[in-house]
């Protein structure tokens, strides 16, 4: 009969294996947590190998993602489709086990982590969507949601600001259902951390609203499980367990110091562990009775089944409900809403005038959020600025009474917003969205970098997208930004042109579910332009011919994106009366636009034809889209500090500056 001790050795047996093999990687986490995550994974997680995806499962964090052959070694012993093989192929090409947990690629992990802290954002909006679906759809006698949301996190999480940003919310929201373990080894990259972090983390989250459990020796099953029972005990605030540890616990000779944080053991050192620890077994090789020791298959099947049996007596009793609940956690859109959206479309139509985009977005919310259940959204702090909270708002507080919402003030925390955001959407039973200045995509960018590279569906409500938003000067108006985000993989950015176009944009944006969209929108009022109902269509297609000439083939084309399509309309009536032939586009998604077939495209921008393009932003992308065949207007300088208007006249973004462009290019 195999101790706990000897089943926590397996983690270090693989963990030190696979990093040898791959011959890069980080032992030393793996090695120093395998006692906390013995206790977590054999004493209380809830899960079934068979079924990573069941609904009411425990959710698990891995934050210090640096550590991945911890989490990798945990599914592979207790019977994950994570087989040996898997594991030798360590940080290799297209294997199921990279050198960073990547949500989508290995069975079981539920979120990308590796830039730190993240993943304990991620872990905070887990506990957000567990306690908010439970306020919705859990009734008396019917406990369809309750789960636990657990976090491992090192020093370099709670480095990071996005963990003060994340965790001081958890503590205001009272996420009583979510436990991190702090693995305090006093070791970095660099060295010992006192030399550059010396916070009392049991003081911080404990001035956060946190109960936390302090001086737990990491490597003492039974101190350990009386941590996470005394943990599990506080369910009105969130817990942190602080756990003593040593890194790379076993390798005799290096434990404890910054050498085995990051690089091989190597064999010698590996021999040596191998003594210290009673492991007489080979590379890769795992014992029998230790598999049993793990295997948690059996019981992830009797756990799963009992929910089942709750949920079908849910559906007795709430047969509505439960067809709402499974509906929102397959993440499919009600039955009607493409109906819903068409007719929010041909009401945005009708009711087209001059009007900010932000605003826009907010009538495109009023029309749409009643239809959509799912929908939490939020603002950092910008709420009445950004436009993001609509009539039938409901704010999610830390108040029991406050959980059943679907709006939430993030305060001042872009970062922490979005990555909270991020795990909002993992969980499943939400599309969440959150609204800051299209500036402050910097200090969210990460995370809406995480959301591309994992593929999950976040709306970014972006606004005061330009250098229009006049008289709050440089420090807010971006320049730089749109180029820069549609440089992101998987990002689809709309800057839409008036209240038609962010319709469309919001329907496609709600509709897409293998990724996010970026909403950059309009301070200031922008013309409503004339559409028929084949180029209302075309919105969707991300750029459309908004006008042609009244006579003959265009033999210029004007194309811009957000305000500056109304700019480019006028111009193109100028020059029309100079007897010019100009087409005007609209490109309101450059990302969706480039995704469409070749033969679309060319028809929207024929070969041989030239094109002046405008965006009051860096001009870049859109040289790099018309290369020699094209001149592009934009900024590449910073803002200035004056109303908008007079900002377009003195940076050139305006009628004239077409006009004598179009003289060198045709």
């Amino acid at each position: 009969m195999p101790t706990r001790r000897d089943l926590a050795n397996a983690i270090r047996a693989l963990s030190m294996d696979a990093v040898q093999r791959a011959h890069s990687g980080h032992p030393g986490a793996p090695m120093g947590m395998a006692d906390i995550a013995e206790v977590l994974w054999n004493d209380y997680l809830r899960h079934n190998p068979a079924n990573p995806h069941w609904w009411d499962r425990d959710r698990f964090v891995l934050s210090n993602g640096h550590g991945s052959m911890l989490l990798y070694s945990l599914l592979h012993l207790s019977g994950y489709e994570l087989g040996i093989d898997d594991l030798k192929a360590f940080r290799q090409l297209h294997s199921r086990t990279p050198g960073h947990p990547e949500y989508g690629y290995t069975a079981g992990v539920e979120t990308t982590t590796g830039p730190l802290g993240q993943g304990l954002a991620n872990a905070v909006g887990l506990a957000l969507a567990e306690r908010t679906l439970a306020a919705q759809f859990n009734r008396p006698g019917h406990e369809l949601v309750d789960h636990w949301t657990y976090c491992f996190l090192g020093d370099g999480c709670l480095m990071e600001g996005v963990s003060h940003e994340a965790c001081s919310l958890a503590g205001t929201w009272k996420l009583g259902k979510l436990i991190g373990f702090y693995d305090d080894n006093g070791i970095s990259i660099d060295g010992k951390v006192e030399g550059w972090f010396t916070d009392d983390t049991p003081g911080r989250f404990e001035a956060y609203g946190w109960h936390v459990v302090r001086e737990v020796d990491g490597h003492d099953s039974e101190a350990i499980k009386r941590a996470i029972d005394e943990a599990r005990a506080v369910t009105d605030r969130p817990s942190l367990i602080c756990c003593k540890t040593v890194i790379g616990f076993g390798a005799p000779n290096v434990c404890g110091t910054h050498g085995v944080h990051g690089a091989p053991l190597g064999d010698e050192e590996i021999q040596a562990t191998r003594e210290f620890l009673k492991w007489e077994h080979g590379p890769f090789e795992i014992p029998r009775e230790i598999y049993s020791g793990w295997d948690a298959r059996a019981r992830g099947k009797q756990l799963e089944a009992a929910w089942h049996e709750r949920l079908a007596a849910y559906r007795k009793a709430h047969p509505e409900m439960a067809a709402e609940f499974e509906r929102r956690m397959k993440g499919a859109l009600p039955e009607r809403f493409a109906q819903h959206a068409e007719e929010a479309l041909a009401e945005a139509v009708d009711e087209s005038a001059k009007v900010a985009t932000r605003k826009a977005s907010e009538q495109a919310l009023n029309r749409l959020g009643p239809y959509l259940p799912e929908l939490l959204g939020g603002s950092a702090d910008l709420s009445g600025s950004n436009n993001t909270k609509w009539e039938d708002c409901a704010v999610i507080g830390g108040a029991k009474a406050d959980a059943d919402g679907n709006y939430l003030h993030y305060g001042v925390r872009e970062f922490g917003m979005s990555a909270i955001a991020n795990g909002l959407a993992l969980h499943g039973g939400f599309i969440p969205y959150t609204g800051t200045f299209l500036v402050f995509s910097d200090y969210a960018r990460n995370a809406i970098r995480m959301a591309a590279l994992m593929g999950i569906q976040q709306i970014f409500v972006h606004t005061h997208d330009s250098i229009g938003l006049g008289e709050d000067g440089p420090t807010h108006q971006p320049v730089e930004h749109l180029g820069s985000l549609r440089m992101i993989p998987g990002l689809d950015v709309w800057r839409p042109c008036d209240a038609i176009e962010t319709q469309a944009a919001w329907q496609a944006a709600l509709e897409r579910r293998d990724g996010p969209s970026l909403l950059a929108l309009s301070r200031q009022g922008l013309v409503a332009q004339q559409r028929t109902d084949e180029q209302v269509a075309l919105i969707r297609r991300g750029g459309y011919v908004l006008a042609e000439p009244k006579q003959g083939e265009a033999e210029l084309i004007l194309m811009a994106t957000g305000s500056e399509v109304a700019i480019m309309v006028e111009a193109a009536e100028r020059l029309a009366d100079r007897g010019r032939r100009v087409r005007v586009v609209s490109m309101p998604c450059l990302e969706v636009f480039q995704s469409q077939p070749a033969d679309y495209r060319e028809a929207v921008l024929p070969a041989g034809v030239p094109v002046i393009a405008m965006e009051a932003a860096h001009p870049m992308p859109w040289q790099a889209l018309l290369g020699d065949r094209g001149r592009v207007i934009g900024i590449d300088t910073f803002g200035e500090s004056a109303p908008g208007p007079a900002l377009y006249e003195h940076f050139g973004i305006n009628v004239d500056a077409v006009v004598k462009a179009s003289t060198t290019v045709i």
